[in-house]
């Protein structure tokens, strides 16, 4: 969970609940990884709120326990949805805005300058065309979808491959 981005406790108590056989309470959880209450509340809170751990209800038990899910693709495309995808269009909409001020200053430069910025909004719709690919890619996989990684064989031209 720490290769997600994810803080260790949170792999930590994810993998306690995923490894055993039934439900655990917060003391369980607590005894078995060595965590303040204070600590197991925080971060069973922020489990819950990823959707990687539930409540679960156990007869006769007024404590409240704690279950993992056991999709992991349910989990990852989650990450994927919430996190990666977010981070992507939040790329695209970054290169977007330096592609438009790159072109308004470019409306006022000299020549000299006008040739530093063409390269510039050159390299910049390169990030811009290698985001929205991947924008697509992601999409496609959340979706079950075949995926296409041919255009992804333009970038490697400039790799020297």
């Amino acid at each position: 969970m720490e290769f997600w981005g994810f803080k260790r406790n949170m792999g930590r108590m994810w993998c306690v609940l995923y490894l055993h056989d039934r439900p655990l309470s917060a003391g369980e959880l607590g005894q078995a990884l060595q965590l303040s209450t204070g600590a197991v509340s925080m971060t069973l809170g922020e489990l819950t709120k990823w959707g990687v751990v539930k409540k679960a209800w156990m007869p006769g038990e007024r404590r409240e326990y704690f279950e993992p899910e056991t999709g992991i693709w349910k989990m990852v495309s989650r990450v994927f949805r919430e996190r990666e995808l977010r981070q992507i269009h939040a790329a695209i909409e970054s290169f977007e805005q330096v592609i438009s001020a790159l072109g308004r200053r470019r409306k006022t430069a000299g020549r000299e300058e006008v040739d530093r910025l063409d390269f510039a909004l050159g390299r910049v719709r390169g990030l811009l065309d290698l985001a929205r690919i991947g924008e697509r890619l992601l999409d496609a996989i959340l979706a079950g979808k075949s995926i296409d990684a041919s255009p992804l064989a333009l970038f490697r031209k400039d790799d020297g491959a």
